[in-house]
């Protein structure tokens, strides 16, 4: 069995993984190859592999049907068995990290026999997604969001009975300004009326006095 350390042996292929499309190695068919990787913890990583097997009748690679990969995934401080599939010769696995740490990915055939003389050719695509999101903080700040959303709408809410009181006041305000403003100018008219008359009066009053006194 070899190990290789994809972040300090194999720089060159897999210091950005996601960028990596074909990496491609051999192995022969009782023969496991393994890959250390560091991971952080709560960290998804998708993997898609395709193997090739060797044909002396055509004297090329072929694709078999009835290969299987077998994908080993284990935690090598606690030796925990994070994942471990059985898939088609052209498949994919993912698994999540649960502790930070070194992870040993390893990949055989599901062929046993240690006769057999079968070379394989793998394409092997790793890609180390972002950090598992963390649902129940998000569950929080959504609620803190709709709590603050809910406080907003009620403000929003006051202001706006707040505005429609203040031009029902000024509405009041105004047919309170008007009916009095009317009142005064019947009461002005009234008081020239009064004023016309006393005047009136009072001039007939002087002319019949003086015509009395002829």
């Amino acid at each position: 069995m070899f190990a290789f350390r994809l972040s300090v042996l194999l720089p060159f292929f897999f210091l950005l993984i996601t960028t990596v499309n074909a990496l491609h190695f051999y192995l022969d068919a009782n023969e496991k190859r393994c890959f250390v990787e560091e991971l952080p913890s709560d960290t998804v990583v998708e993997g898609h592999y395709r193997a090739l097997e060797w044909s002396d009748g055509t004297q090329q690679y072929i694709l078999n049907e009835e290969l299987g990969i077998i994908v080993e995934v284990e935690e090598m401080e606690t030796s925990h068995v994070v994942t471990k599939t059985r898939g088609p010769s052209d498949g994919r696995f993912t698994f999540t990290s649960h502790e930070a740490g070194d992870h040993s990915i390893c990949i055989s055939t599901n062929y046993t026999s240690w006769w057999s003389s079968t070379h394989i050719k793998l394409y092997l695509d790793i890609v180390v997604g972002s950090t598992k999101p963390d649902i129940e903080s998000d569950r929080t700040h959504i609620g803190e969001l709709s709590s603050k959303l809910r406080d907003l709408n009620q403000k929003l809410d006051e202001i706006r009975r707040e505005q429609q009181y203040q031009r029902e006041r000024e509405a009041d305000f105004r047919n309170l300004s008007e009916n009095t403003n009317s009142k005064a100018v019947w009461y002005s008219v009234l008081q020239i009326g009064v004023l016309i008359a006393t005047c009136t009066w009072q001039l007939r009053h002087l002319k019949r006095f003086f015509a009395d006194k002829r």
